[in-house]
């Protein structure tokens, strides 16, 4: 149960729709259950994705995950591949798709306002063949992401138009929201720790282990 004091929630599909309404054929028509040449052309360009997994108890997690154009390969017209490269090791998509194995994406490209989203189910894969082949800097993956799609369309460009993503008038930048470093000092408080030496540790990381 929520624990705000919400005094009107919608708890059937009935008084959903009866807010929502129905899509027209357009937007049901678009799912299509393949990649087919204009979402591989979509996925070879997009340099960056959302990960989306949940647990065994419904609990989830969004992940983002970014390399070169195309990092996300297209192995068939149902099954993309994305490296795992290092991260914290809390490992916790990895751990949701053993757990469950659903999982949503969505791609986007810089500058492009459509976005692609992709929904399937996930396993965890070793394939030495499959891993060398997206080795970077002579770093290889240890593991990666094969995805079997179930859906894939096209969305349209409502959220980017609303928000101004793209428009560099538009971005506010960092302002006078503190450092990653200041952030978890006063959140995790670690003994003997600064946020500069928090911002040194994670700058020294971003050079040293991307790969």
């Amino acid at each position: 149960m929520l624990s705000y004091p919400f005094s009107e929630i919608i708890t059937t599909a009935e008084q959903l729709r009866e807010v929502l309404g129905w899509p027209g054929a357009g937007a049901v028509d678009k799912e299509l259950t393949i990649l087919d040449r204009h979402a591989r052309n979509f996925i070879g360009r997009s340099p960056f994705a959302f990960v989306s997994t949940a647990n065994a108890a419904g609990q989830c997690d969004v992940s983002p995950r970014g390399d070169g154009p195309g990092f996300v390969e297209v192995l068939d017209d149902q099954t993309l591949l994305i490296p795992d490269r290092p991260g914290n090791k809390r490992g916790d998509t990895l751990s949701n798709i053993i757990e469950n194995s659903h999982v949503g994406m969505l791609f986007l490209i810089p500058d492009v306002e459509d976005t692609l989203r992709v929904n399937g189910k996930a396993a965890i894969v070793g394939d030495p063949d499959l891993l060398e082949r997206m080795a970077f800097k002579g770093k290889t993956p240890q593991l990666a992401i094969a995805v079997e799609v179930e859906g894939v369309y096209f969305h349209c460009a409502k959220a980017f138009k609303r928000s101004g993503i793209w428009d560099p008038e538009q971005w506010a930048g960092r302002g006078d929201m503190p450092s990653l470093g200041q952030i978890l000092l006063d959140q995790t408080k670690p003994e003997g720790a600064t946020a500069e030496n928090l911002d040194c540790s994670i700058e020294e990381a971003y050079k040293t282990s991307l790969y």
